[in-house]
């Protein structure tokens, strides 16, 4: 479908998000065919709020349909454009609240704990553990998403001031930086790649045979480096932005900075990490308060 192309190329949506996009319009065509609309113009507010009934009686939460409904509305909107309608069916129909959830986080302790690399022979033996703690260095220090270190490039690095230049959602650019610890790690990683690297491939992280390394392998070594160091909270690479966010804002109170760091296009996406900065706050008021505390 043009629309597809129209989302990769004109908006420069990522791969991830065009394959969501694409599971969610094809869910909504099923339901079409069973409605036995098969015209564009045949389809009105009422069959999208019948579709949004359905879904959610099968156990789809209000998140996840916010963002089908969100693909619907992008699509209607290249269709009224291309003039294929003449109206958004999806426009004003909102989708069912849902529990705002806070995201994770790991306490500071425990990730200096997982970040703890063991001493250069072992490392020397097992350059692919180098890559692994250079990883969860990168991901940690510069709050970066998965999608982004992924797509980093070896150019990418300016040692000149530990800063990397990431592209974004929607390919945005920005600069993240990086401190002494993750730069010394990711030397290190740059000294094991010349092991595998072939002679035409950019990537910072590769994999064993050479090539960028992908999302799948990242998840898994990850999984693997804290099974081997005891850590019973499940550790995945969005995990450590989150932790990022939330002790940069616990730390500088600087709301406007944070969402610089992590790229954040609204102020309103970054201020999820005050809720979890407060609920911080209240246990420790709880803990330490003596009106606070229930008797024994």
């Amino acid at each position: 479908m043009l629309f597809y192309q129209f989302l990769e190329s004109e908006k420069q949506f990522s791969h991830h998000t065009v394959k969501n996009y694409r599971r969610d319009i094809s869910r909504f065509m099923v339901f079409l065919k069973a409605q036995s609309v098969a015209d564009w113009e045949a389809i009105d507010e009422h069959h999208i709020r019948q579709f949004v009934s359905q879904v959610h009686r099968q156990g789809l939460g209000g998140k996840s349909i916010q963002r089908l409904l969100s693909a619907l509305r992008r699509l209607f909107r290249y269709l009224l454009t291309n003039k294929r309608i003449r109206n958004n069916p999806a426009s004003h129909v909102m989708a069912p609240k849902s529990e705002k959830k806070l995201p994770d986080v790991m306490h500071p302790q425990e990730i200096e704990h997982m970040l703890l690399a063991p001493d250069d022979q072992v490392l020397k033996d097992n350059p692919l553990m180098v890559r692994d703690y250079a990883v969860l260095e990168l991901l940690y220090a510069g709050g970066l998403r998965l999608s982004e270190l992924i797509g980093l490039n070896v150019s990418d690095v300016n040692w000149q001031v530990n800063q990397l230049k990431v592209s974004g959602k929607g390919g945005k650019e920005r600069l993240c930086h990086f401190g002494k610890n993750a730069g010394i790690m990711l030397k290190k990683w740059l000294k094991c790649r010349e092991m595998y690297i072939k002679s035409d491939e950019k990537a910072l992280f590769i994999s064993r045979r050479g090539t960028r390394l992908s999302a799948s392998s990242i998840r898994a070594r990850i999984q693997k480096l804290c099974q081997e160091k005891d850590i019973s909270q499940r550790v995945y690479p969005h995990l450590m932005r989150h932790s990022f966010a939330s002790h940069m804002l616990e730390s500088s109170q600087d709301l406007r900075a944070v969402q610089e760091l992590l790229g954040h296009a609204h102020l309103k996406t970054t201020q999820i990490y005050t809720h979890l900065d407060f609920q911080q706050l209240a246990k420790t008021y709880d803990a330490a308060h003596p009106r606070a505390q229930k008797k024994k």
